[in-house]
C-alpha cells in the first residue's frame, strides 16, 4: 500500500542530501515520522498544513519499510502508518506538489 507524508521542500532537499529523512519536529517530537494513507491524506493537509507554502508529498510504498511501519489508531480511531526509524529516501517512489488552494489548505492533486 503506497504511503504519503506532507513536508516542506526544504526538509525534503535536506533529506535527499543526507541520503535520509529523519522527520519532522513533530516526528521528532512523537518519536516517529507520520505518514498518512490517500485516504487519509487530504485531512492531515487541512488540519496541519493550511497556510504553509512550498510543501511537497513523498510517495512511498509501505511494504517497502518492514517492521519499523506500525499501523496505529490515531484521528477518530483510523489506523495510520508511523515508521519508527529514518527513512531512506531510495524508498521514495515520487514526489508530488501541493500547492495552496483558495481556502489556503494543501492541494493534493495526485490522491
Amino acid at each position: 500500500m503506497r504511503i504519503y507524508k506532507i513536508l516542506p521542500r526544504a526538509e525534503w532537499s535536506a533529506a535527499q542530501a543526507a541520503g535520509r529523512f529523519d522527520g519532522s519536529a513533530i516526528d521528532h517530537q512523537d518519536g516517529y515520522i507520520h505518514f498518512s494513507t490517500a485516504a487519509q491524506a487530504a485531512e492531515t493537509a487541512r488540519r496541519y498544513f493550511a497556510g504553509l507554502p512550498d510543501l511537497v508529498v513523498l510517495e512511498v510504498e509501505g511494504d517497502d519499510l518492514g517492521e519499523a511501519l506500525r499501523w496505529e489508531p490515531s484521528r477518530g480511531g483510523d489506523l495510520f502508518p508511523h515508521l519508527y526509524a529514518p527513512l531512506d529516501v531510495a524508498h521514495v517512489r515520487a514526489v508530488h506538489e501541493a500547492p495552496l488552494g483558495a481556502d489556503g489548505a494543501p492541494r493534493l492533486e495526485w490522491a
